[in-house]
């Protein structure tokens, strides 16, 4: 097989949500953000694809599955530049940018050791401070994290 045809060839979806452009260190931290291994629908993974922009990139293509806003943007933590392409009857039908919401509710842990949320069995709550640089605050004890310091539930 010649060079130019060595591609990777993967299934054209009919109805779903391709997303794109993920860092590939952080593709199977989305995967688990959006609970892709309790879904029953066909899911494809792409891994270390390479990309022009990212040198290497994730993709995923989720069978019948539109998420709503909330859910996909919980992903913005720690894949801010991700793209969702909506697929309908093999189509693009949309395409969105995934944006960083005002707050992270139950994603992100408190680094602060005394924080009530680490202390006693109850959600976190972060409010977005700088949405470009991923800054963000916690509501209880006010502690601020950037995106490098953040740790995923």
């Amino acid at each position: 097989m010649s060079e130019n045809k060595q591609e990777l060839q993967v299934a054209a979806l009919k109805n779903g949500t391709v997303i794109d452009h993920i860092p590939s260190e952080k593709l199977f931290t989305v995967v688990s953000l959006l609970g892709l291994e309790h879904m029953t629908t066909n899911i494809t993974i792409g891994f270390n694809l390479d990309s022009k922009k990212l040198g290497k990139k994730g993709i995923i293509k989720i069978a019948d599955k539109f998420f709503c806003d909330e859910e996909i943007n919980r992903i913005s933590v720690v894949a801010p530049h991700v793209k969702l392409n909506i697929i309908r009857d093999y189509e693009v039908v949309e395409k969105k940018e995934v944006r960083m919401p005002d707050e992270l509710k139950g994603i992100v842990k408190c680094a602060n050791p005394k924080c009530i949320t680490n202390n006693e069995p109850m959600a976190t709550l972060f409010h977005v401070i700088d949405k470009d640089s991923c800054v963000i605050k916690c509501h209880y004890c006010e502690k601020e994290q950037k995106r490098e310091d953040i740790t995923i539930i």
